[in-house]
């Protein structure tokens, strides 16, 4: 290890050191210094390296006037002590962490979409499907905090009523969605609900007063275009399953605005913001499903479904249910990791996963002008989501 001092070389009384770096090898120690504290002692160096010392005014007064650069003598760089080495550590962690909760969310999305569909086509009765699906996230949750494997959210009058029209919207959009697929395939549903940007623009533009840049505006036109053109070329279309996913568009869009607006400084995180989101919408849609389709109707409807079906259609109810709960859950946690940028583009993605999925499984038969509009549509959302950065 060298040591330098950039000072002007003086004499110091009592100081017997080697000024300057000498031309021949250097010594295996230096000269002893005399201590300050005890001129009688001297303290002796054993150094590898030479130090050379150029400047000493005051023996007194070494501490404050010396400034001293050590480096590696056998190397070329100065020692890089990496102070951020452990914050780029937890960052790797988190986009990690970010990546599981992206695939996680996609893939339990996928199997929600399967199962709600073969429950449909057996069962066509979307209230109930739609009812059983938070109800069953209710109890997951009610059984989570009972135990403290979630720990219980501190809520109050205030945190409800804030949640109170956030549910009202996700009660309809869920139950329009789930009328939608009863009623046409599920890649058309997505197809028609990767425009929900356009229904967020307008409705913030013209509710709201709120101005966006050109590029935005910009890309609601193959948002709009390739949903036209899906919409027109779709061999199944029906117009209760088509005004169903527009729906769920306008609920969406209006779940996401009172959520910012109500939500701000709640301290809630995203696993039990769901679960509250849940238990209060099997509270609304309760009521309504019963007035809508009744008792009488759902008995009838699960004994034909069984004897159609077998017993594998209980499965096929709990599993839509239960996914149905956990792919919301996951994208609700996803959201205290990730910006909104961030969760649209994830959100692009998921819908074509489901369509792709949905399409093989199904068998759905898709003419290339329904294809390309789908595309069109999409990758309009995708803009739509770069455009807002």
């Amino acid at each position: 290890m060298i040591s330098t001092v950039n000072h002007a070389a003086v004499a110091v009384p009592g100081v017997s050191l080697g000024l300057g770096r000498p031309k021949s090898s250097p010594p295996a120690r230096i000269p002893s210094v005399a201590s300050p504290s005890n001129p009688s002692s001297n303290i002796s160096l054993p150094l590898r390296k030479p130090l050379y010392i150029s400047n000493l005014l005051n023996p007194l007064a070494v501490r404050s006037i010396l400034r001293c650069h050590a480096y590696e003598a056998n190397r070329s760089e100065i020692f890089d002590f990496r102070e951020d080495a452990p914050a780029e550590a937890e960052e790797t962690a988190r986009k990690v962490k970010i990546g599981l909760y992206f695939a996680t969310w996609w893939a339990l999305n996928v199997v929600f979409n399967i199962y709600n569909k073969k429950v449909l086509n057996a069962f066509p009765y979307p209230w109930l499907t739609s009812l059983l699906s938070v109800a069953a996230g209710s109890l997951i949750m009610f059984i989570s905090w009972a135990t403290r494997v979630v720990e219980p959210p501190q809520i109050d009058s205030d945190f409800l009523k804030a949640l109170l029209p956030v549910a009202v919207a996700h009660t309809i959009g869920h139950v329009a969605a789930t009328v939608s697929m009863s009623k046409v395939a599920v890649s058309f549903t997505h197809i028609i609900k990767s425009g929900e940007p356009a229904f967020s623009v307008l409705v913030s533009r013209f509710l709201l007063g709120e101005m966006f840049p050109l590029p935005v505006y910009l890309s609601l036109i193959p948002i709009i275009g390739g949903c036209s053109l899906a919409a027109v070329t779709e061999l199944n279309f029906n117009m209760i399953g088509f005004m169903g996913a527009m729906i769920s568009n306008l609920a969406f869009v209006f779940r996401n605005i009172f959520s910012k607006k109500g939500m701000n400084g709640k301290s809630v995180g995203g696993m039990n913001y769901y679960a509250c989101l849940s238990i209060l919408s099997l509270l609304i849609l309760t009521p309504f499903a019963i007035a809508v389709e009744g008792p009488q109707m759902w008995a009838d409807g699960w004994q034909q479904a069984l004897s159609n079906i077998g017993p594998q259609f209980i499965w096929w109810v709990a599993a839509q249910s239960v996914f149905y709960h956990l792919y919301n859950q996951v994208s609700y946690m996803s959201l205290d990791e990730i910006s909104p940028l961030t969760f649209s583009i994830g959100n692009t993605m998921k819908r074509i996963s489901v369509i792709v999925s949905s399409i093989i499984i199904f068998h759905t038969p898709v003419q290339p002008v329904n294809a390309l509009g789908a595309a069109i549509a999409i990758l309009g959302t995708f803009l739509y989501s770069q455009s807002k950065q």
